[in-house]
């Protein structure tokens, strides 16, 4: 696909998914979850929108219900997957908005190695690899077999390898990069049984919500983007991607991230 960075950035309407799509986001009460499914919400091409999260929803909704999922508990994320099956059959659209840099003293970014603890790592690696991981088992199989359909997890520049020069963030850093493989795996199985199907990753850019907020110091003004600039280019991303970009991870301006 074509860089966006000298094309605006409208409403996205996701026509290359067709007229009749169901979509669902998985994280929908957190910053950019819930600005995605906000965004959803208003597109017409959307029939049925699900926002699955383990905390209840944050916005009025209408195009259908809040689920209940946790990433530490696959009982959950296998039951939604059930329901959705039931009540929507196929799905056009699943994006995975979750993740985790810090939590109080528990996992902090950390600035040598001898800030690595076994608890902080295996946190990072449940939340930002394990528990998309396990969505895709669940989830795969609900995507749609005719015409274009997408699962997309939300990634981190800093887990590419070869992008890699400042050092530190460990657990993260690995986290996501653990996660961008398990992309590029899940891709090449998702071809074989649905050829117009992609599985990619994506990051959001440097957005403004609680996950970001103790690190946006230095931050350029025009590279903090809201939560719902982040949705509008992330959804404008999907929509220009085909299957051929499968198993890659991508910008906010379209942009392919090296592994």
């Amino acid at each position: 696909m074509q860089d966006m960075q000298d094309h605006p950035v409208g409403s996205p309407e996701l026509g290359s998914f067709g007229t009749q799509i169901n979509a669902v986001i998985v994280g929908a009460s957190g910053g950019i979850g819930n600005a995605l499914a906000n965004h959803l919400d208003q597109c017409h091409a959307v029939s049925k929108l699900f926002r699955l999260s383990r905390s209840g929803p944050r916005s009025e909704h209408t195009k259908g219900p809040w689920l209940h999922v946790d990433f530490e508990n696959e009982e959950t994320i296998a039951k939604a997957a059930i329901d959705l099956e039931r009540v929507a059959g196929e799905l056009q659209l699943v994006i995975v908005a979750t993740g985790i840099l810090y939590d109080g003293d528990r996992v902090q970014p950390e600035k040598t190695w001898r800030s690595l603890t076994g608890p902080a790592m295996e946190s990072a690696f449940r939340i930002n690899a394990i528990g998309p991981a396990l969505v895709a088992k669940h989830f795969l199989p609900l995507l749609a077999k005719d015409g274009k359909s997408a699962f997309a997890v939300l990634s981190a520049r800093v887990g590419s390898i070869e992008d890699n020069r400042l050092g530190g963030w460990y657990a993260y850093r690995a986290s996501k990069a653990a996660l961008n493989m398990l992309i590029k795996t899940l891709s090449i199985e998702l071809t074989r049984s649905f050829p117009n199907a992609l599985c990619v990753g994506l990051h959001p850019g440097t957005v403004d919500t609680a996950l970001s907020a103790p690190f946006q110091k230095g931050i350029a003004q025009d590279k903090l983007f809201s939560a719902v600039q982040s949705a509008r280019h992330l959804l404008t991303v999907l929509d220009q991607l085909t299957p051929d970009d499968s198993g890659h991870h991508y910008a906010w301006d379209g942009s392919r991230i090296p592994p």
